[in-house]
């Protein structure tokens, strides 16, 4: 069975806030790689809930941060929609998306 490893470096200051967020991947062809911003989310089957590590750089501009989130959704509506057929479920992220990205374009 192949396996694949995903790892993350976080450079916090002395505040705890990350300063820098490395990430790296075994099936990943280029060295480690450095971001802004990485949110994870996993899925606990036993108390059926959403466990979530939402990271960010102090020198990530908020408009980037903002586009980030509205990326996040839209990948959530492809995945749903891969996983589960549902052509509504999709769609509605999507549309939520849309309205984020006109809110995000007028007024920042």
């Amino acid at each position: 069975m192949k396996q694949s490893i995903i790892q993350f470096k976080i450079d916090l200051d002395e505040k705890n806030i990350p300063e820098k967020i490395i990430w790296d991947a075994s099936d990943k062809p280029e060295e480690l790689s450095e971001t802004k911003s990485i949110s994870l989310s996993l899925w606990d089957h036993v108390q059926k809930n959403t466990l979530r590590i939402d990271l960010w750089t102090k020198d990530m501009p908020v408009d980037e941060m903002k586009r980030f989130y509205i990326d996040c959704l839209g990948g959530i509506a492809q995945s749903a929609l891969t996983a589960t057929g549902d052509e509504k479920m999709a769609s509605e992220i999507n549309n939520l998306c849309e309205k984020l990205a006109k809110h995000v374009r007028e007024n920042g």
